[in-house]
């Protein structure tokens, strides 16, 4: 789901950019979760981390 939800997020691989409510309806949950998970995914590219979804989603 998060990888989904960064391509989503960011407008990444010809995706237009959506706003955390419309990525939630998408993805059939909150639009806090979408935060949750964005702020989960940013925090982890601050600290210099590859979570899973984040590395595979690079290569």
């Amino acid at each position: 789901m998060t990888q989904r939800f960064l391509r989503l997020y960011f407008g990444l691989e010809g995706e237009r950019e959506h706003t955390l409510e419309e990525i939630g309806n998408m993805l059939g949950v909150t639009r806090e979760r979408i935060r949750q998970l964005r702020d989960r995914a940013l925090r982890r590219l601050r600290e210099g981390g590859k979570g899973d979804a984040l590395e595979s989603f690079a290569a």
